[in-house]
């Protein structure tokens, strides 16, 4: 994977373990990628395949035990995040990296007024005074469409959409330089999923914020991304534009995962499926993760793992049979 001059976020071979009853679970395995400077990269792929892990690797807020990072580098414009000691770390978290959870419900307290919540986020910082803090909290509020009147409210007198807002007013109350969300509108009715995901757009624009996008919904990435990273047991198997992974996916599973989108031109009775289960990540296959459940794997992909390598200009695929019907570059 080439660096371009923009490439201000490269992941280098992360690997992460989590340790459970005695057993190792290998949540990710030797992910590698770029994020330039103002863009959007999506992970995507099946629950369990290590998306947030990565993400949480990041901003290293993985729980440590069970989680350990056993090897590679995340550098944000030339510094290794992962050599900071946690006091330097903690002057990246929410300055110049920011996550937006889930769950709001996780992510904020439910004895603390909202304002003050996201005040406290801008005094960590940011040198202002208490007053300045809240007249800043009050403008982020009514940046995410909620009254600053409302900034004596407790969590529990929002809905969920509205608490979602706050914790989307809380990432980026200090402009940082990437936001990384986390299935944000999953919690929320589908009504206005899309209205957050606007507005979620919009305010990255006006900050120039870079964003990773965790999520399952293929229609949102085609909406909100630039760049596609598809996640499968821990590996990056297919990572490149989104124009390239839209009209040539590659690898069987990304096939997969576009063949089970409804097409309102097509008349079916039943969408395609991939068949069979994420494989145990505590006892990978050998060869390819993803022969197991492959209609199309041979010997080779159930002894050998196969590499990433460049198919076509910004298009990676780590697949034998991929690799065959594109030809590598």
């Amino acid at each position: 994977m080439t660096q371009n001059a923009n490439t201000f976020l490269q992941v280098r071979d992360l690997v992460v373990e989590y340790t459970s009853d005695g057993k190792v679970i290998h949540a990710v395995n030797g992910v590698n990628f770029d994020l330039e400077r103002g863009k959007a990269l999506a992970l995507v792929g099946e629950t369990g395949a290590g998306k947030t892990t990565i993400a949480k690797s990041i901003m290293r807020i993985l729980p440590d035990p069970p989680a350990h990072v056993r090897s590679g580098q995340v550098v944000l414009q030339g510094r290794d995040l992962m050599k900071l000691n946690e006091a330097d770390m903690r002057k990246v978290r929410g300055k110049e990296i920011s996550m937006i959870f889930q769950d709001p419900m996780t992510a904020l307290n439910p004895t603390m007024r909202i304002g003050d919540q996201i005040a406290e986020v801008i005094r960590l910082h940011d040198k202002v005074t208490k007053a300045e803090s809240m007249q800043k909290a009050q403008k982020m509020l009514e940046t995410v469409g909620i009254t600053a009147e409302r900034y004596g409210n407790y969590p529990h007198q929002f809905s969920g959409g509205m608490k979602q807002r706050v914790v989307i007013a809380m990432a980026l109350a200090n402009s940082p330089q990437l936001l990384i969300a986390d299935e944000p509108t999953s919690a929320l009715d589908v009504t206005i999923q899309a209205q957050v995901m606007e507005m979620i757009q919009d305010l990255i624009e006006k900050q120039g914020t870079s964003l990773i996008l965790i999520t399952h919904d293929l229609g949102l990435v085609a909406t909100s991304c630039d760049d596609v990273a598809v996640v499968y047991a821990g590996e990056i198997i297919e990572y490149g534009s989104k124009e390239e992974i839209y009209d040539h996916p590659s690898h069987p599973y990304t096939i997969g995962l576009f063949g089970a989108i409804p097409n309102l031109e097509s008349d079916v009775r039943r969408l395609a499926n991939i068949e069979g289960l994420p494989p145990d990540p505590s006892n990978l296959p050998t060869g390819c993760s993803f022969a197991p459940r492959c209609p199309y794997a041979t010997e080779e992909c159930r002894t050998k793992t196969p590499k990433s390598e460049q198919i076509a200009e910004k298009h990676y695929c780590s697949c034998y049979i991929g690799r065959q019907k594109r030809g590598a570059v």
